[in-house]
């Protein structure tokens, strides 16, 4: 028995998100599907994110134990012969078999994408959130100062989570304009539900001016959903990486 780490890239468009679930089909889903078609095995992979629907990914994280002799790397060219287009192994190898992409220590990088101007595009419909409020860029920056650092983010965490703690820690936040695009792109040990897009709603309402950046601190103080912004909608967000210690990934 070995284990095979991937690393998976998805349009999560058409996916009721990563989480194999009843109510539609997912990115785990198909492919648990194709690896046990591949292997001849009941293959129930484990995935390091639980990506929302319609969220996408380039570099999400998962596992699987498998009897094959195929080498480990062979695996992301078998299988992206049989994926559906929208999904698509960027890496595949063999990995010590304790290796458990959610229990060990990592860092996410996730990017939230805004197109800011008068009318929305229709080929950025699906990828990225459309506002034509004008978004003061420095102003935003000011604020995501005061999420630097560890703090409680119990307000930045949506409802019906379960978890020990709300305590996080954000090691990077930058938000670059490049023309109509602006990018919220954040680096931490790890996202309560829903987080990143409140984070990137609340970031919104401060670029709007409806918040001033000073807000946050008292937001974070709050530690009450109610205090933050709106949860940006899930088009915008993409898990571009999750860094793993190179002896262990």
């Amino acid at each position: 028995m070995k284990r095979v780490k991937l690393t998976v890239a998805y349009d999560g468009t058409n996916y009721c998100g990563w989480q194999v679930q009843p109510n539609g089909i997912t990115v785990q889903e198909v492919l648990n599907h194709h690896l046990s078609e591949l292997t001849g095995e009941e293959i129930e992979t484990i995935g390091a994110s639980r990506t929302d629907a319609g969220v996408h990914a380039l570099g999400n994280v998962a596992v699987f134990d498998t009897r094959v002799r195929m080498p480990g790397e062979k695996f992301s060219f078998a299988l992206n012969q049989r994926l559906p287009e929208d999904i698509r192994i960027q890496e595949s190898k063999e990995v010590p078999q304790d290796f458990h992409p959610r229990y060990v220590k990592s860092e996410k990088i996730y990017e939230y994408q805004i197109l800011n101007r008068r009318f929305p595009i229709p080929t950025e419909r699906f990828y990225s959130h459309f506002t034509y409020v004008p978004l003061d860029v420095e102003k935003m920056r000011e604020a995501g100062t005061y999420l630097l650092g560890e703090h409680d983010f119990k307000s930045f965490c949506g409802a019906g989570a379960q978890v020990k703690t709300t305590v996080r820690c954000i090691h990077e936040l930058n938000i670059e304009k490049s023309g109509d695009k602006i990018t919220i792109r954040v680096r931490g040990n790890g996202f309560l539900y829903n987080m990143v897009r409140i984070l990137a709603g609340t970031l919104m309402e401060v670029g709007s001016r409806a918040y001033p950046p000073e807000k946050i601190k008292e937001i974070l103080e709050a530690k009450d959903r109610k205090a933050a912004g709106p949860t940006a909608p899930a088009r915008g967000l993409t898990l571009v990486k999750i860094e793993y210690p190179e002896e262990l990934g």
